[in-house]
């Protein structure tokens, strides 16, 4: 069901081309909410609100497997100051899966960050993937993205981020970045994981040293909160101990989180699919391999 009532006012969105008074140029302001509830082992939709230039797609699937949300950027990637959040909620007993179309990508800018923002809901009972694609950085750009998650005790959440710096494939280097990127997740109203990244400057030169990154150019962070991930702990280091990359892992309090780098995005992106399919049960979205 797609949400047809007027959109918010987006903040600084401007003309197509460069705005002859004022000189601002083009930017994006997108806004995605979606929302699901069951319907006895099917997932269906509550809402799907969509504003600017991010879309939402709904892939065919087996009745009962979780319904599928593939987000799409039309725009091609995000720039200093263009915006996009996305809010999705799993009601009680859904089960909800969002990835994107392809990896974003954060260009060069003028000026200003491009800043993404998420927040998920996971009612009691409910299960929630989000594995979006991962995150291009191109030299000279600039990334506010934070991650914001309420998580009922009874709910599960799967959830990665990642981010590559530069096309390793086309031997580009990110010297002139500024990343940050925070996690929070809370759990029946506690605070249960809060974890931050922030790199500012030659990112190259500082993922060189043997305490960040040994020379990696891509890294990923995985959290699973749920009522089993503590016990998951020995298959998650196995399948990291065959890594491309490297990559560590811990659990307690029913959450597990894992930090992995890599030489390369595709190894990164090898990585992820070996640990994320394991945590799952599942294969990853279709999108992953295409």
């Amino acid at each position: 069901m797609t949400n047809t009532q007027p959109t918010p006012t987006p903040v600084d969105v401007v003309s197509p081309h460069a705005d002859t008074l004022t000189g601002r140029l083009e930017r994006v302001d997108s806004i995605v909410r979606l929302a699901v509830r069951a319907d006895g082992r099917a997932t269906r939709l509550v809402e799907n609100y969509q504003a600017g230039a991010v879309k939402t797609r709904f892939p065919r699937r087996a009745a009962d497997s979780p319904l599928e949300t593939v987000l799409i950027n039309t725009a091609g990637g995000l720039t200093g100051g263009d915006r996009l959040a996305v809010a999705v909620t799993a009601g009680a007993d859904a089960k909800l899966l969002v990835t994107t179309q392809a990896a974003e990508r954060i260009y060069r800018r003028s000026a200003g960050a491009a800043v993404i923002g998420t927040n998920i809901g996971v009612a009691a009972g409910a299960s929630l993937d989000w594995l979006p694609q991962e995150t291009i950085v191109f030299d000279r750009s600039a990334l506010r993205r934070r991650l914001t998650a309420e998580v009922s005790a009874s709910g599960r959440l799967l959830a990665v981020e990642a981010i590559v710096l530069g096309r390793t494939a086309m031997g580009e280097k990110a010297k002139n970045v500024v990343i940050s990127d925070s996690w929070r997740i809370s759990r029946d109203g506690v605070l249960v994981f809060a974890d931050g990244v922030a790199l500012d400057g030659d990112a190259d030169a500082v993922m060189a040293g043997r305490a960040t990154g040994a020379g990696a150019v891509a890294f990923a962070t995985l959290v699973l909160v749920a009522a089993d991930a503590e016990s998951r702990i020995d298959s998650a280091r196995e399948k990291l101990a065959t890594c491309a990359g490297e990559g560590g892992a811990s659990a307690w309090n029913g959450m597990l989180v894992a930090r992995l780098i890599a030489p390369t995005g595709q190894a990164l992106r090898g990585d992820l699919i070996s640990l994320i399919e394991c945590l799952r049960g599942a294969p990853v979205p279709r999108v992953w391999r295409c």
